[in-house]
């Protein structure tokens, strides 16, 4: 058992999160060793594709690679396929599953979350699947063909994409939401009711305010009974209700966690010389200052340069306001900054039955926005609105609201 050089970076969780910092650990010009530790055999890849491409077909998971063998090879990090079994604060140390010790100058968690199941009777049953790594998108890409009838118990981002994929691929589609409206967490209702009308008329079965109460096998595949006494009958049922962030190595190192595991603006966690990026954090708002968890694509991204900067001595602090999307269909949602902070709001329509919807504090600057619309078409009103909230910009409801306005002319308001 042998303990390797206690100035190496460490990073645990081989993911998106991770991976990226690996690189940027590199490019911000760090020489000494980087050892990146997951138990997902896979390199870092980019999960968005896995509701999507990888389902339809339109792309490999070699197309969602981060990091390729000889990328990895090049840039010297090693790669250990192993869980974390403990970490030594005191000693900079961590300790692997197959026995190895690791010692490190600085430490990443970048460890993600953990897919939620169904806990109800027959929520184990194989035909029950969770969509969180390569390996599960390509276990329910066999299972969706023409004819096929999946039943997605979750009207989140996920679920839906996969009801939109699935439904491309020409089975017969089925939603369960327990909420009385789709994307409950996520997005203001007036967009919520656009995405329900849209799927709605793309041939899929969306039920409000359904609880799954079982599965039971049947001669030709499965059947879910709904509290109310109803059932569904479906070949495939895909489990979409989030992830819970994975904060049992956190905790047990003594660091401090809430909904997430805490870290101030430079993702320093309550421990010298560990960090923590990606779905497994709390970090400042940096419009509020108040504690903010984030499950996005560009939250791993950006976090990762922050993170790997600060490990190697720095002081920079995470600035980047949130955005997240998502695709269905031909249409795309985007949420950006933080609508909850807002105080009034203002709704753009759009030509294609799009809209914007934009949000404001109590001096008419810029929190937040949300737009849906045909991709196509909405691409670059989002570009823009994006920027509006970037560059807190001030502008009246009435001026956002006026489709004669145009939306860079207002980025001369900028704070």
């Amino acid at each position: 058992m042998q303990t390797l050089d206690s100035t190496s970076m460490v990073i645990v969780g081989a993911g998106h999160c991770g991976g990226r910092a690996a690189q940027a650990l590199r490019s911000t010009g760090w020489a000494g060793s980087i050892h990146l530790v997951g138990d997902e055999p896979h390199h870092p890849y980019e999960r968005p594709p896995l509701s999507k491409e990888l389902l339809t077909g339109s792309k490999t998971a070699e197309a969602c690679a981060l990091l390729t063998t000889d990328a990895m090879a090049d840039l010297h990090i090693t790669r250990h396929v192993a869980r974390v079994t403990g970490i030594d604060a005191a000693a900079r140390s961590i300790r692997l599953s197959d026995g190895q010790v690791l010692g490190y100058q600085s430490l990443l968690l970048a460890t993600g979350g953990k897919v939620r199941t169904l806990t109800i009777p027959g929520g184990d049953l194989p035909e029950v699947l969770t969509l969180r790594g390569l390996g599960d998108a390509a276990a329910l890409a066999t299972r969706l063909a023409p004819g096929q009838r999946l039943l997605v118990v979750g009207g989140g981002f996920i679920g839906l994409e996969v009801a939109a994929s699935a439904r491309k691929l020409g089975c017969e589609v089925t939603v369960v939401e327990g909420a009385p409206r789709l994307m409950g967490r996520a997005v203001p209702e007036p967009v919520a009711e656009l995405a329900l009308a849209l799927h709605r008329n793309q041939g899929v079965r969306v039920l409000l305010g359904a609880s799954p109460e079982r599965i039971e096998r049947t001669a030709d595949g499965v059947r879910m009974t709904l509290s109310d006494g109803s059932f569904i009958d479906a070949d495939t049922v895909l489990t979409g209700i989030g992830i819970a962030p994975d904060l049992a190595l956190a905790q047990s190192a003594g660091l401090a966690v809430a909904r997430g595991v805490l870290v101030n603006a430079q993702l320093q966690t309550s421990q010298p010389g560990i960090f923590a990026a990606g779905d497994l954090v709390e970090f400042p708002s940096v419009l509020s200052g108040q504690p903010l968890r984030q499950e996005t694509w560009h939250n791993a991204e950006t976090q990762a340069a922050v993170a790997a900067q600060n490990m190697l001595g720095g002081d920079a602090a995470y600035a980047s306001l949130p955005w997240f999307w998502s695709d269905q269909y031909d249409h795309q949602l985007q949420v950006m900054g933080e609508p909850a902070l807002a105080a009034s709001s203002a709704t753009r329509a759009l030509d294609d039955g799009g809209m914007l919807i934009f949000y404001l504090d109590t001096a008419h600057r810029l929190v937040g926005a949300c737009g849906w619309g045909q991709s196509s078409r909405i691409a670059k009103e989002l570009k823009l609105a994006r920027t509006l909230v970037e560059r807190r910009v001030t502008a009246a409801p009435d001026v956002l609201v006026d489709p004669a306005t145009k939306l860079k002319a207002l980025l001369s308001h900028a704070a």
